[in-house]
């Protein structure tokens, strides 16, 4: 897959995430994909951890995800710019959404999502919806969705 343009604004930011392998599997999906990587920190797991670094491969580079000391950090930095939360409890799909090539698309911890004050902080709440009442897809697989259904809207794909 090609790319129109390699400067994307586009970021995906994790919030303390807790599984090295989904984290792992994301930083490659932004690397393959073009998007920015934001992670909150702290995370549940060293970026020595060998499963960590049996799934990141070499697709890992530093230098392209940031890294914010907690979330205040990330809100203060973040304060003129568009956060949309992807939540199990928002009532509206990503794909009735309109994305902007500027945003960030947080996601919360896979084992306890997102602090409720964040619920309260960020405008736009996204879901992506699921059949039969379940309750949510793993994080790698909603980034990979969500991102991509980003770069269709604002033609990067």
């Amino acid at each position: 897959m090609t790319h129109k343009s390699t400067d994307l604004g586009l970021k995906i930011a994790l919030f303390e995430p807790d599984i090295p392998q989904n984290t792992a599997a994301i930083i490659r999906t932004c690397a393959c994909l073009g998007a920015k990587l934001e992670i909150i920190e702290p995370c549940g797991f060293l970026i020595t951890d060998k499963r960590f670094k049996r799934v990141v491969m070499d697709y890992m580079d530093e230098k392209d995800i940031k890294f914010y000391k907690s979330s205040d950090d990330f809100f203060k930095f973040k304060e003129n710019q568009r956060i949309i939360l992807m939540t199990t409890k928002a009532s509206i799909s990503y794909a009735k959404f309109k994305f902007d090539k500027n945003d960030t698309i947080l996601f919360g911890r896979e084992s306890a999502g997102v602090p409720e004050s964040f619920h309260k902080l960020i405008k736009n709440r996204l879901k992506i919806p699921m059949k039969n009442n379940k309750r949510s897809l793993n994080i790698s697989s909603s980034v990979a969705i969500v991102l991509s259904e980003c770069l269709k809207q604002i033609n990067l794909i």
